[in-house]
């Protein structure tokens, strides 16, 4: 019997949604560990609600915040939408961490999160830049 090491070993696998073939299968690509994890996370952020047949309440009210004057009392209620869409949904992470700062000249915010996937030890980031598009 052959010993597979755990270090080697893929945990979590999500479809990659770029939607990229795969260059050897030709299939859609899958994104595996940590990069899985984050396109998760990202893509929840980045949902909004009813976006997702039969699952409307998966996403996040985070656009609606980018229609909000960009000041520190929008990025504080921003913080606690985003912390609590992860809670929620994305079981996989833990002690997440997020920064959102105001960037009320250029009408965006930037959107910092670092948390832990499973049980690593090192932590993932994301950085996002808020801002509207129309």
């Amino acid at each position: 019997m052959q010993k597979i090491n755990p270090s080697l070993q893929k945990i979590y696998s999500d479809l990659d949604l770029t939607f990229q073939p795969n260059p050897v299968t030709g299939d859609v690509s899958l994104s595996y560990d940590a990069n899985a994890v984050v396109r998760s996370v990202r893509y929840l952020l980045l949902t909004n609600f009813y976006d997702r047949v039969f699952q409307p309440n998966v996403g996040s009210n985070v656009s609606a915040h980018l229609f909000e004057l960009a000041t520190a009392a929008t990025a504080a209620s921003l913080q606690s939408e985003i912390l609590d869409v992860i809670k929620n949904f994305e079981p996989r992470v833990s002690g997440t961490v997020c920064q959102v700062v105001a960037m009320p000249d250029q009408n965006q915010f930037l959107i910092q999160l670092q948390f832990f996937i499973g049980n690593n030890t090192q932590p993932s980031n994301i950085s996002l830049i808020l801002q509207r598009t129309r």
